[in-house]
């Protein structure tokens, strides 16, 4: 453990951004989990509020540099592929 004033500072930030990385990628798990449940049963009008509500949260992520922004355009295009299939 860290001796320093700063150094138990900044021990305690990284804990609160660690816990803010989790939930948020968590969101993300559960808005993509949410299109593919939504695609499965072939609900459009589901279909289309999951994908815009699982693009927000990707592109929160990707601003808050949880994720890459680039990996946050392909599960995006991944997912509205796959939407608009059906």
């Amino acid at each position: 453990m860290a001796n320093h004033k700063s150094a138990l500072k900044r021990h305690r930030q990284s804990l609160k951004a660690r816990e803010r990385n989790r939930m948020m990628k968590t969101r993300v798990k559960n808005a993509m989990k949410a299109v593919r449940t939504a695609i499965e049963s072939q609900d459009q009008d589901a279909v289309t509020t999951a994908l815009k509500a699982a693009t927000t949260v990707l592109d929160k992520a990707a601003s808050k540099k949880v994720v890459h922004w680039r990996t946050a355009a392909r599960k995006i295009s991944r997912l509205s592929l796959a939407a608009n299939k059906i």
